[in-house]
C-alpha cells in the first residue's frame, strides 16, 4: 500500500491449473458467431431457460454491451439484478469469483451484461501486452469457483469484437453457433472457426457442440441441404456439425418475446391459457395484443435444439 490506496491485484498471470479450469468449465457452452443478428443472444435465453425449466441447475452469462439477455428474460434496469456488466467487469478486473444473479427464474442465475463492458476490451488490450494470450483466461478463472454449483453454463458472446470472443472461447468447453441460411451468418461462422487453432493454445479442450440454422422457413428442405453442404465444407468437409433441429422464423415471437421479457415456452403457455377471442372482445380487451397459438411450433424449435444440446453433452462425457 502506498499513499493510503491499495494497489490493484495483479493479474497478468492466470490464476488456476489447467486440471482446475477443465473441471469447471466442462459444461459450458458458448454461443458464438461474429456476425450479428444470427439467433446467439436469443438461442442462450431459451436454452438456458428451458433447461432450468427441465430442472437443471443453470448459470447463464452475458457478455455483450447491449445486454440483450436482460429484454428477453424481462430484467432491463430492474434493481438488484441489472447492474449493466458492472459485477462481471468487476470480477475480470480483480480476479474475483462471479456473483450471479439468482431470482431471474427458478433454477436459473445469471450474470448480467450491459454498458459497463465497454471497458472490458481495453482491459483485455492492456493484458495482453503483460500476459499475452494467457490473459484470455480470465473468465475461466472467474468461473472455476462457482462452476460447481451448476448443471449447465450458458455465455453469450457479443459480435464483431475478437477479444471478448476470444475471452470466451478460453472458458468454453463447447462453442454452439448459430447461423442463418444467408452468407453474411455462414461468413461470420468461418471467421470464428479461423479463431479455434488460436483459442485451442490456451484452451486445448475447446471443441464445437453444433451449428443451429436459426430463423429459417421450416418447409424449405432445399436451403437447408445447401446451408449444411457449407458448413460441412467450411469445418473441412469430413464431419457435418449441423444440428438436426432448426429454429423456424417468427416475427411476431421476435417482437412479442422482448417486449413482455418472456421466453418461448413461457409465451407458449400464455397463449395455450388466454381466453378466447370472443371472451376478450367482451372484456374490451384488444385483439392485436393477443398472442398467436403459432408460439408454441417456435417453442417445440427451442425445445428440440435444447435437447440437442444436452444428448451431446452427456455423450461427449461418456467414457471412450
Amino acid at each position: 500500500m502506498a499513499g493510503g490506496h491499495a494497489s490493484l491485484p495483479d493479474m497478468t498471470t492466470p490464476s488456476y491449473d489447467q486440471a482446475a479450469r477443465l473441471a469447471a468449465t466442462r459444461r459450458v457452452v458458448a454461443l458464438v458467431n461474429d456476425k450479428g443478428g444470427v439467433g446467439k443472444t436469443t438461442l442462450a435465453a431459451n436454452i438456458a431457460g428451458q433447461a432450468a425449466a427441465a430442472g437443471y441447475q443453470v448459470l447463464l452469462i452475458d457478455l455483450n454491451r447491449q445486454g440483450n439477455l436482460a429484454d428477453d428474460l424481462g430484467y432491463r434496469d430492474r434493481a438488484g439484478v441489472d447492474d449493466q456488466g458492472a459485477g462481471l467487469l468487476g470480477s475480470l478486473l480483480m480476479g474475483t469469483p462471479l456473483a450471479p444473479v439468482v431470482g431471474v427464474r427458478p433454477n436459473l442465475a445469471v450474470v448480467p451484461g450491459g454498458v459497463r463492458l465497454t471497458d472490458l476490451t481495453p482491459l483485455m488490450v492492456s493484458r495482453i501486452q503483460t500476459a499475452g494470450r494467457a490473459a484470455f483466461l480470465a473468465l475461466a478463472d472467474a468461473l472455476v469457483p462457482v462452476a460447481g454449483r451448476f448443471d449447465l453454463i450458458v455465455v453469450d458472446s457479443p459480435p464483431e469484437n475478437v477479444m471478448l470472443v476470444d475471452l470466451v472461447l478460453g472458458a468454453a468447453r463447447w462453442v454452439l453457433m448459430p447461423t442463418r441460411s444467408d452468407r453474411g451468418g455462414l461468413v461470420g461462422m468461418r471467421l470464428v472457426a479461423e479463431r479455434f487453432s488460436l483459442a485451442r493454445e490456451i484452451n486445448p479442450s475447446l471443441g464445437l457442440l453444433g451449428v443451429v440454422l436459426f430463423g429459417t422457413l421450416a418447409g424449405a428442405r432445399a436451403i437447408h441441404g445447401e446451408v449444411r453442404a457449407d458448413v460441412v465444407a467450411a469445418f473441412g468437409g469430413n464431419v457435418d456439425p449441423m444440428l438436426q433441429a432448426t429454429i423456424r422464423h417468427s416475427e411476431r415471437y421476435a417482437v412479442e418475446g422482448r417486449k413482455l421479457g418472456r421466453l418461448a415456452h413461457e409465451l407458449e403457455v400464455d397463449a395455450a391459457n388466454q381466453p378466447a377471442w370472443w371472451e376478450a372482445l367482451r372484456n374490451g380487451d384488444k385483439p392485436g395484443r393477443r398472442l398467436p397459438k403459432t408460439v408454441a411450433s417456435v417453442s417445440s424449435d427451442f425445445r428440440q435444439v435444447t435437447a440437442e444440446v444436452l444428448d451431446a453433452l452427456a455423450t461427449q462425457e461418456q467414457p471412450a
